[in-house]
């Protein structure tokens, strides 16, 4: 933590600088509204579509066509979407994807994979490696700052947490040298498996100490204590969010209170991308559209 206090601290002295460069009342004027507003801007996580991304239904094009239509400001493009994953898709194909959401207007806010760092086989350890290793590039040529990754399913029998830790962190290490060649944050999702609290997050962060590795902050994963509460405690460690319609609350799904966490989330150093996921059956175009107007509203507030 003292590593970003410092780094924070460095950007504060230079916003400082800079604004202290100003010359003139509109300059002035147009800074104060630059600090004041919110820079927190609405994605959208592929998984949203996942059954018509999946039966063909729907392609990551007409998907791109849709955020624009809502208003969104970035898409997150899970990699099992794009054609032959897990192996990466030919240039050409990511590129036109870039270019299609650049002329809409979207960001790329980012992309994930299907890993899993839990096995005890090393050597199938390697392959998730390779595989988060081969879509760290593929970000890079989308334009993608960050390639979300999990922890993995569950402890194999015969290993403690604390086993699978030590060498979860030497595999997601092994990631994170390589997101930084190519400009690409790792961030690992708390995914009610092998993390299931925010003490678990603590732990891995921890371990890692890196400006190219965060968090993804699953806000519907917290299932054990207040998960408002969960969440306070590992913002610090977010690049990226999963914000979900339904949260867990003493072992029940009840509607999310987009007020408390955009306050908690307003209240920290977070800036930039809040990606939704929406769940469960209903037209996702329906429910998709429903939760970015409730989050747009409350952001508006």
């Amino acid at each position: 933590m003292k590593r970003r206090q410092l780094l924070k601290g460095a950007l504060g002295l230079s916003a400082l600088s800079a604004t202290n460069l100003l010359s003139t009342p509109l300059a002035a004027a147009a800074n104060d509204l630059s600090v004041k507003g919110s820079q927190l801007k609405i994605s959208l996580n592929a998984f949203s579509f996942n059954a018509p991304l999946t039966d063909g239904s729907m392609d990551v094009h007409d998907m791109l066509e849709y955020c624009s239509e809502v208003g969104f400001a970035a898409v997150d493009i899970t990699a099992y979407y794009f054609k032959g994953y897990p192996s990466v898709p030919p240039d050409d194909y990511l590129f036109e994807i870039k270019r299609h959401a650049f002329r809409l207007g979207l960001d790329i806010s980012g992309t994930g994979v299907r890993n899993d760092f839990t096995l005890a086989d090393p050597e199938k350890r390697k392959e998730e490696v390779k595989l988060v290793k081969n879509w760290i590039e593929a970000a890079a040529k989308l334009g993608a700052p960050v390639v979300r990754i999990f922890a993995g399913a569950k402890v194999p029998d015969g290993f403690s947490w604390n086993n699978v830790a030590a060498w979860m962190v030497k595999d997601i290490q092994e990631c994170i040298d390589h997101g930084k060649k190519f400009g690409v944050t790792v961030a690992i999702q708390n995914h009610n498996d092998f993390i299931k609290t925010a003490e678990h997050v603590t732990r891995i962060m921890d371990m890692i100490d890196s400006e190219w590795f965060g968090l993804i902050l699953d806000t519907g994963s917290y299932r054990v204590g207040d998960p408002y509460e969960e969440i306070e405690k590992t913002i610090p460690y977010a690049v990226n969010w999963q914000i979900k319609e339904l949260i867990f609350e003493n072992g029940e799904e009840v509607e999310t209170d987009l007020k408390r966490l955009v306050d908690i989330i307003k209240a920290s150093s977070y800036k930039g991308y809040l990606p939704i996921e929406t769940l469960g059956t209903g037209d996702p175009k329906q429910k998709v559209k429903a939760l970015y107007d409730k989050l747009n509203k409350v952001l508006s507030t």
